[in-house]
C-alpha cells in the first residue's frame, strides 16, 4: 500500500521526525477526519484549518477544527500519485479557500482531501530516500543534494547500502553522503538516514522518500513531504491508515474492486487489445512484456492476493471475458505454469469453466508444466481435452503462445 502524504507524515512524526504543522481537510471518502491521536477515523468533520484553539501542536500533524478551510501556508492535494507540484496540486497559498476550490476542480472532485501546512523557511532542499534493493536484499540510500520538483533532472544520485544495525553503519552512510555535502551536514544527514532506515524496518516499508527534506536557516532537518510504500505482506502487522485505504479504494475501477473482493488483484490497462489471464506477478509481467513487444498490448494484469483463496481461475476467466466484450479487445490469452500441481486437475477446471461460459473472442491457451505436474497426464491428453471445448491449440512455451496471438490479430 502506498501511503498518502498525511499518513506518511503521521508515521514519521510517531518516530520523532520533524514535519511541518498541518491539518487535514476532508470532505469526501466517507467524511473521514483526523482524530486527536492524528489517526484518521470515520466522522462528520469535513473541514480543517491552521491556528485557533484546535491548532496542531508544533512539529506535527494535528486534529482539524470545524468550520471553513482557511489560513495561509502550503496546500497539498492528498492523492496516491506523483508529480503533484508540476500539476499545480501543491500551492503556497494566502487564500486557502480559493486555492482549495481550484485544486479540487483540477482533480474533478469537489470533496478531495487536502492538507494545509505551515510554510517552512528553507535554506536548502534535499532529496533523500531509502528503498528495498531486491537484488542485493538490503536497504539502499539515495540522495540528491538539490531536491524539489525538478529532482528527476538531477545528475547521478549519491547511493549505497545501509544496514541499520550493522557495525559502522553510520560511517558507511557518511561516506555515501560526504561527496555532496560539507562534513557537518553530511554527518547530520547520515544520522537522519540511519533513523529513516530503522523506521523502514519497524514499519515494513519498501520505500520511504522525502522530497524536499528542508534544511532550515537554523540548521534543522524537516520532512516537508513523505512518500511511503508498505510491503503488502506486512498488512497483518499494521492497521491500514484510513485515508490511504480510502484513496486506494477510490482509485479502483469497478472490475478491479470486484477482483479484490474475489481474492485476487486485477489492474485494467488502457489501450490494451488482449485480455490476459495469469497468476503471479512475475509471470504476469513476463507475458505483459512479451505481448507489448509483439504489438498487441495487454488490457489487464492479474496477480495473486496475500491470503486469497487457492483457486480463482474461474473468476479470473469471467472478468477477462467481461473485458473482452470491449470492441478494442480482440483476443483472450490464458497462460499458467505448474510445478507440482497436477496438470489434469488444472485442465479439467479450465475445460469446465470454458464449457460453462464460452469466450466471445478468440481464446489462446498456454500451460507450461514441470515433470511432477505431468505425472499420469500428458500435454497431448490436455490438448485433446481442451479441444473438446473449442481450444484450437495448447502451447507450452510463452513465446509460441504470444506469436500465435499476434499472428491471429
Amino acid at each position: 500500500m502506498r501511503l498518502a502524504e498525511h499518513d506518511g507524515k503521521t508515521l514519521l512524526r510517531a518516530h520523532g521526525v520533524a514535519v511541518p504543522r498541518g491539518a487535514l481537510h476532508t470532505g469526501g471518502l466517507g467524511a473521514l477526519h483526523t482524530g486527536e491521536s492524528g489517526a484518521l477515523q470515520p466522522g462528520g468533520s469535513d473541514a480543517a484549518q491552521l491556528g485557533g484553539s484546535g491548532a496542531p501542536h508544533p512539529g506535527g500533524l494535528g486534529a482539524p477544527q470545524h468550520g471553513a478551510l482557511s489560513g495561509e501556508g502550503v496546500l497539498k492535494a492528498q492523492i496516491l500519485e506523483g508529480g503533484r507540484g508540476k500539476r499545480g496540486l501543491v500551492r503556497r497559498t494566502k487564500d486557502a479557500a480559493r486555492d482549495a476550490a481550484e485544486i479540487r476542480a483540477a482533480l474533478g472532485d469537489p470533496a478531495a482531501p487536502l492538507l494545509l501546512e505551515e510554510s517552512v523557511a528553507m535554506a536548502r532542499e534535499i532529496y533523500l530516500a531509502l528503498r528495498i534493493d531486491g537484488t542485493a536484499q538490503s536497504i539502499e540510500l539515495l540522495c540528491a543534494p538539490e531536491g524539489g520538483v525538478e529532482v528527476e533532472e538531477a545528475g547521478a544520485l549519491l547511493r549505497g547500502p545501509v544496514e541499520p544495525e550493522a557495525p559502522g553503519v553510520l560511517e558507511d552512510a557518511f561516506a555515501i553522503l560526504r561527496p555532496g555535502f560539507p562534513p557537518d551536514l553530511a554527518a547530520r544527514l547520515a544520522r537522519f538516514a540511519l533513523r529513516l532506515a530503522r523506521i523502514m524496518r519497524a514499519e515494513d516499508l519498501d520505500l520511504l522518500e522525502i522530497n524536499p527534506l528542508a534544511v532550515t536557516p537554523e540548521g534543522a532537518l524537516v520532512a516537508c513531504d513523505a512518500k511511503a510504500v508498505r510491503d503488502d505482506a506486512a498488512y497483518f502487522r499494521h492497521a491500514a491508515p484510513a485515508l490511504s485505504a480510502a484513496l486506494e479504494d477510490a482509485a479502483l475501477t469497478p472490475l478491479e474492486r470486484r477482483a479484490r473482493d474475489l481474492g485476487f488483484q486485477l489492474v485494467e490497462l488502457p489501450g490494451g487489445t488482449v485480455a490476459q489471464i495469469t497468476a503471479g506477478a512475475g509471470l504476469g509481467m513476463l507475458m505483459l512484456d512479451l505481448l507489448a513487444d509483439a504489438g498487441c498490448p495487454s488490457a489487464c494484469f492479474m496477480d495473486n492476493a496475500n491470503g486469497g483463496p487457492a483457486e480463482t481461475m474461474p473468476d479470473r476467466l469471467a472478468l477477462a471475458f467481461e473485458i473482452a466484450q470491449r470492441p478494442e479487445v480482440k483476443a483472450v490469452m490464458f497462460f499458467t505454469t505448474l510445478a507440482s500441481r497436477g496438470l489434469k486437475a488444472r485442465v479439467e477446471a479450465l475445460a469446465a469453466a470454458l464449457a460453462a461460459t464460452p469466450p466471445t473472442k478468440p481464446f489462446f491457451c498456454g500451460i507450461a508444466a514441470g515433470h511432477a505436474a505431468l505425472r499420469g497426464y500428458s500435454l497431448e491428453e490436455a490438448r485433446a481435452r481442451l479441444a473438446e471445448v473449442g481450444v484450437a491449440a495448447l502451447h507450452d512455451n510463452p513465446h509460441d503462445l504470444v506469436r500465435a496471438v499476434a499472428a491471429a490479430m
